[in-house]
């Protein structure tokens, strides 16, 4: 069984989109992608090597850029690229924070905080539908892919 087999059987139990994973990939961004150091680069750098679809998504590092500043670039990146979907690093961050405010009466639009690699691979490959949808999906699956392997956890610290 192929990479991609494997992923669309593991990651994508809707039979909708796992029939539109053809060969050839969108190439158009859908979501950016926003963290801390190089979160971004490194988790769409990721998605490519895996998948050949990481031009769905717009890698975006905020070194040291105040909360204003991280909201006028997203918001910027947006318009430019017409996307509605916007992925972060942590719930409580600033990234998060700055997407929050512009989501803020934004209907259309949806942010995921805590994204990570299992969340983005489900992302790039539900193009059947429309990106908000396929990242709320993905949300779920990203979710679902955490697991805790190791120590038996039994009222003490592993030993």
């Amino acid at each position: 069984m192929t990479w991609r087999a494997t992923f669309n059987k593991t990651m994508s139990s809707d039979p909708e989109a796992s029939a539109s994973n053809s060969s050839s990939a969108t190439t158009a961004p859908r979501a950016i992608v926003a963290g801390h150091g190089e979160f971004a680069a490194g988790l769409v750098s990721a998605v490519q090597q895996i998948t050949g679809r990481g031009g769905q998504l717009i890698p975006i590092a905020v070194h040291q850029l105040s909360v204003e500043d991280i909201e006028d670039l997203l918001r910027r990146r947006m318009i430019e690229y017409g996307v509605r979907v916007i992925f972060t690093d942590l719930q409580a961050g600033s990234c998060t924070m700055a997407s929050r405010r512009i989501l803020r009466g934004m209907d259309d639009a949806v942010l995921v905080a805590g994204a990570n690699l299992p969340t983005l691979l489900d992302f790039v490959f539900s193009e059947s539908r429309p990106a908000p949808e396929a990242a709320r999906h993905a949300a779920e699956r990203g979710r679902a892919a955490i697991a805790v392997h190791g120590a038996a956890l039994t009222g003490g610290e592993g030993r």
